[in-house]
C-alpha cells in the first residue's frame, strides 16, 4: 500500500500536539515531578460519583436523546442563568457533548466552509487551529502579548477582519496564559463585531476559575447572544475529566446544524456521566468554591516562587496555569523544557506548544498539590542556577 497517497494530505500535514510530546517523554521516565497536565488533582466529589453509580444500579444504561437528557439540559440552563446571567431554551439551544473538545469540533465544522477565515488569538489551546484546517478553513492568528496581559484587543481584531471572516474564537479564561477578558474588554470586542456577520466561539471551560473578578460571557452583551456559541463542560469546575462530558449553547438555528454532526459522529454523550452531571449542577456550588479557593492558593504560591527565582511572570487571573517568561536564559522554549526534564526530572510544557508566539515562554499547571509544586520549584531553581553560571 502507498500510504502517502491513501491518507488525507490535510491530516498528514497537521503537526502533532506539542503537549502530547512532553507527556510521552515523561511517560518514559521515572521519578519525574510533572506540572504538565491541565487536570485537577481532586477526585470527583463523592455526591457526584454516587449519582453516577446510582444511575447504573437503576439500570440507566441506555442511549439518551442525541442532545442529552432533557433534565440535564434544563439543569445547564438553570446553572448558566444563576451564575452567568445566560438563558438558553433546553429543548433546542443546548447540546450535551463528549467533553468540551467535541463541542468545539462540531461548532467549527457546522460554521466553517472551505476558504472561510477563522480568527484565533494565540497563545491558546492546541485544538482550534487543527480543527479549522480539517474543516477547510483558514486560520488567522492574532498574537497576544505580555504587555496587553495576553488579551485580544479591539484594534487587533478590527485589523484582522476581512470579507472572508466567518468566526472568532474567544478562548478566555485562557489556557495557557491564565488571562481573562473582563466586561470592559469584551465590550470593546463586541463594538467591533456589531454590524458584521462574524460568529463567536466562546470557550468558557474555565469560567468558574477566575480570581478576583467574576467571569463575564460575551453572550450577555448587546447584540452578541445571537452570534455566540458557548462551549463549556464539567472537567475543570467539578474535577470530572474522565467522565468526558461537555456542552454547547447557541441560538436554535445554529444548534440544529451542530446536532446533525453530533448525531452522526457520536449518537449521544455517556449516559452515566449525564446523570452525574445533573447532580453536579444542582448541588456542586460548594465543590466549585472549595476547589477554586485551593487553586487560588496554589496560584499565589507558584507566582511568588517563580518571581523569587527571578523569572518574570504574568500573574494569572483565571484557569490553573502560569506562563513564565524563560527567554532570558538563552535557550529556546523547547530546549529549556527538555533540559529541565533530563537534568532535573521536572516537566513543564514549552510555550510553543500553544503557538509560535509562545517562544520564550513555558506553561506550568498548578492543578497539583502545594507539596508537588514546592518540589518542582526546587528543581527549577537548581536548573536555572546552572544556566546562570
Amino acid at each position: 500500500m502507498n500510504y502517502d497517497k491513501l491518507l488525507s494530505r490535510t491530516v498528514t500535514e497537521l503537526k502533532p500536539s506539542g503537549i502530547r510530546k512532553f507527556f510521552d517523554l515523561v511517560g518514559e521516565m521515572t521519578d519525574v515531578t510533572a506540572l504538565t497536565v491541565g487536570q485537577p488533582d481532586f477526585v470527583t466529589p463523592w455526591h457526584i460519583r454516587e449519582a453516577g453509580i446510582l444511575s447504573l444500579e437503576r439500570g440507566k444504561t441506555y442511549y439518551t436523546s442525541n442532545a442529552g437528557t432533557l433534565s440535564l439540559r434544563r439543569e445547564i440552563d438553570k446553572y448558566l442563568t444563576r451564575r452567568f446571567d445566560l438563558h438558553y431554551n433546553p429543548a433546542e439551544e443546548i447540546v450535551v457533548t463528549v467533553g468540551g473538545s467535541e463541542a468545539i469540533d462540531i461548532a467549527i465544522r457546522a460554521l466553517v466552509e472551505p476558504g472561510d477565515e477563522v480568527i484565533i488569538p494565540m497563545p491558546s489551546f492546541v485544538c482550534y487551529e487543527p480543527i479549522v484546517r480539517l474543516s477547510g478553513g483558514v486560520p488567522v492568528i492574532i498574537n497576544t502579548t505580555f504587555e496587553d496581559k495576553f488579551k485580544l484587543t479591539a484594534k487587533q481584531l478590527k485589523a484582522a477582519i476581512t470579507d472572508k471572516t466567518k468566526l472568532l474564537v474567544l478562548p478566555y479564561p485562557n489556557n495557557p496564559t491564565g488571562a481573562i477578558m473582563d466586561a470592559e474588554d469584551l465590550e470593546e470586542i463586541a463594538a467591533v463585531l456589531r454590524g458584521t456577520n462574524v460568529a463567536v466561539l466562546s470557550d468558557e471551560i474555565y469560567a468558574e476559575l477566575t480570581f478576583g473578578k467574576k467571569h463575564v460571557s460575551i453572550a450577555t452583551l448587546e447584540g452578541m447572544w445571537e452570534r455566540t456559541v458557548i462551549v463549556s463542560g464539567f472537567s475543570k469546575a467539578y474535577a470530572m475529566t474522565g467522565w468526558r462530558l461537555g456542552y454547547l449553547c447557541a441560538p436554535a438555528p445554529l444548534t440544529k446544524q451542530m446536532l446533525k454532526i453530533h448525531q452522526y459522529a457520536i449518537m449521544c454523550a455517556p449516559t452515566t456521566a449525564q446523570f452525574a452531571a445533573e447532580e453536579a449542577l444542582r448541588n456542586g456550588d460548594e465543590d466549585i468554591a472549595y476547589m477554586a479557593e485551593e487553586y487560588d492558593r496554589r496560584r499565589r504560591y507558584i507566582y511568588a516562587g517563580l518571581t523569587k527565582l527571578g523569572i518574570e511572570c504574568f500573574e494569572p487571573e483565571g484557569a490553573f496555569y502560569i506562563y513564565p517568561y524563560i527567554g532570558k536564559f538563552g535557550l529556546s522554549s523547547e530546549e529549556f523544557c527538555q533540559r529541565l526534564l533530563v537534568e532535573q526530572k521536572c516537566a513543564i510544557v514549552p510555550g510553543t506548544a500553544f503557538g509560535a508566539c509562545g517562544e520564550g515562554f513555558a506553561r506550568i499547571s498548578y492543578a497539583y498539590s502545594v507539596n508537588h509544586i514546592t518540589e518542582a520549584l526546587e528543581k527549577i531553581e537548581k536548573f536555572v542556577k546552572t544556566l546562570e553560571k
